[in-house]
């Protein structure tokens, strides 16, 4: 099947028709046959030198993750939950709900897991929504069970080697399969990059409270963006995906001497006062896929403790209110191959956390591995924020993942300006290493019709980011016991955006006993509509042109490829989400297939 000349290997959809929300996903025909891809393009190319066969006897974690069940069910029920006239509008589903109606059904399940057992692997852990069996295995197990060859390779890029299957796996199991994750560990999670203050207007015009030139703290994020006291997050829960441990000293003291932790097992009670009101907010550590410490990893590099400290305070300083933050760790970085599968379902069978935030990013082999946890996100009520990226602008789809999802909502970066210390909203303009660009993923239909000659957006393909929040080195950031004010990335603005989500979902809780689930399709409709200025702070001065691109993006006046649709003005954008739904755009009642631009075939969806 193919369609504007490109092929399409399965389909992949998504739709909003006046607001009505529709995914679809072609499910696997054959049972040996599993319709993602697992072979890395360095390896089929011989881009990445074969050094030798992977040890018999090594064990590795992998996960087997299986479809929904009833596609088409699935889709018309997002159909409804999404679409504000109809009486299912945000009447999201429970786990045991979600399960019982679209998950594999237990006796699939059960022979998968028998599967698993009868090849000699251990079953560590399976899944309430019934869509993951985590497992080990020697090598020896997993060559036979999926019939392939585990080989050791030169990575092409990093001075380091891995270990990837040499084909597809075919397993003899007469049970629809998705996706083996785990069989590589070509690319490993790294957190976005923590730029310290660099010049060309880094931190000029901040007037933050905190120290070393009025660096800005977590409070300061609420001040200027939310501005009000009445929404504190109570109740409500932030989910964060971790690749690492962290310091709770660390934590306590990028709030600058307004907070304090007591420590209830693995876990902890932080006590952040402010506006000298001190709230108590649990962090619970959920260690899933090996994870076997919450406390910085031996040899942990410095960024990925303070991306996991600068992650768990920006959320609590938006949003001091809140009742807990879940911060889900898996191995990563030099402990091998990060379990992001494990993470985001451990995520979607709690639903616990309804704002969930990733500043993350590798690359897998295969970018819809997830996505059937990303529909169980949004039939759910749960939203996942992304950091865009820290390197500027990308052309021609060279983006990397998750940010390349569409069900994620990407989060830029800005430069922001306050009235004064611990002050108000006073301006923002776009952070020139903001994430921004065109990917390859095609145009999702909420995204039809913003593309005009001054913003430089693709009417073909999907368009990111999509909100933005400050990100520029001016932030104050404690890692291993040391204090800096120099620091920044999208990385502080998808959790700060999380925190914000907080305080709408709070307001949506008290007065609907609900959330809003997927963002996309309700922040386009109110960026083109009357609202729009009431909702967001329109940023229209400032580009991505932070590195010397050939191609790079201006924020100009309405949605942009640097900062989106903007930040949120205040209150407005909560009274935009929470309030009686507007008029909605007429989007296009057509099925728009997921077309990866320029990859076909089994080299598909490894970059």
């Amino acid at each position: 099947m193919s369609r504007n000349g490109y092929r399409i290997s399965h389909g992949l959809y998504a739709v909003l028709c006046s607001a009505v929300l529709v995914f679809a996903m072609a499910a696997p025909t054959e049972a040996a046959s599993l319709p993602t891809h697992h072979v890395r393009q360095a390896a089929i190319s011989g881009q990445a030198k074969p050094l030798n066969r992977l040890p018999a006897t090594q064990t590795l974690r992998i996960g087997i993750l299986l479809p929904v069940r009833d596609q088409a069910g699935l889709d018309k029920f997002l159909q409804d939950v999404y679409n504000p006239a109809s009486p299912s509008y945000r009447q999201f589903l429970s786990v045991p709900e979600f399960t019982a109606r679209f998950a594999p059904t237990q006796e699939d399940y059960d022979a998968v897991v028998a599967f698993a057992k009868a090849n000699g692997m251990t079953v560590t852990s399976t899944a309430a929504n019934r869509l993951l069996v985590s497992v080990t295995s020697s090598v020896a197990n997993i060559e036979r069970a999926f019939h392939v060859t585990m080989g050791v390779y030169r990575h092409p890029t990093e001075d380091r080697t891995f270990f990837a299957p040499d084909r597809e796996p075919s397993p003899d199991l007469n049970v629809p399969l998705w996706h083996i994750g785990g069989l590589d560990n070509f690319s490993i999670p790294r957190p976005a990059q923590l730029r310290q203050a660099t010049g060309g207007g880094t931190g000029v015009n901040i007037a933050g409270s905190g120290p070393y030139g009025t660096s800005y703290l977590p409070s300061d994020m609420r001040a200027a963006y939310y501005g009000g006291t009445a929404l504190t997050g109570s109740g409500q829960a932030v989910g964060l995906v971790e690749f690492g441990g962290y310091e709770i000293d660390d934590v306590t003291s990028s709030f600058n001497g307004s907070a304090s932790s007591t420590n209830n097992g693995s876990n902890y009670v932080l006590t952040y006062t402010t506006q000298g009101v001190p709230y108590n907010i649990q962090i619970n550590n959920v260690l899933v896929d090996g994870a076997t410490s919450s406390a910085p990893y031996t040899n942990q590099p410095q960024d990925v403790e303070g991306e996991v400290v600068l992650d768990i305070a920006q959320p609590i300083g938006m949003a001091p209110g809140l009742q807990q933050v879940l911060v889900y760790i898996a191995p990563g970085g030099t402990e091998g191959y990060g379990g992001d599968y494990a993470i985001f379902n451990q995520m979607a069978a709690d639903n616990v956390a309804k704002q969930l935030s990733c500043s993350w990013y590798w690359s897998p082999v295969d970018r819809t591995s997830l996505d059937y946890i990303f529909l169980e996100f949004a039939s759910q009520g749960q939203n996942l924020f992304v950091a865009s990226g820290d390197s500027g602008a990308f052309p021609n789809g060279e983006v990397t993942y998750p940010e390349a999802d569409n069900y994620v909502v990407d989060v830029g970066g800005t430069t922001l300006t306050t009235s004064g210390a611990g002050g108000a909203w006073a301006s923002e303009t776009a952070w020139a290493y903001s994430g921004g660009g065109i990917t390859d993923i095609q145009i999702p239909s909420w995204q039809v019709g913003v593309a005009n000659t001054s913003n430089q957006a693709s009417t073909t393909y999907r368009n990111i980011p999509h909100v933005a929040m400050e990100a520029d080195g001016d932030n104050y950031v404690c890692i291993y016991g040391y204090c800096a004010g120099d620091w920044g990335g999208t990385s502080f603005a998808a959790p700060r955006w999380a925190g914000y989500l907080a305080l709408a979902n709070q307001q949506e809780k008290t007065g609907y006993n609900t959330s809003l689930g997927f963002l996309n399709p309700l922040i386009y409709p109110i960026g083109e509509g009357a609202g729009y200025s009431a909702a967001f702070h329109d940023i229209g001065s400032g580009n991505n042109d932070c590195c010397g691109q050939t191609v790079w993006y201006s924020a100009v006046s309405g949605y942009d490829l640097v900062t989106g649709w903007g930040s949120p003005n205040g209150v407005g954008l909560i009274t935009a989400l929470t309030g009686i739904a507007p008029p909605q755009p007429d989007y296009s009642l057509s099925v728009s297939p997921t077309v990866y631009r320029g990859i076909t075939g089994t080299a598909r969806n490894t970059r």
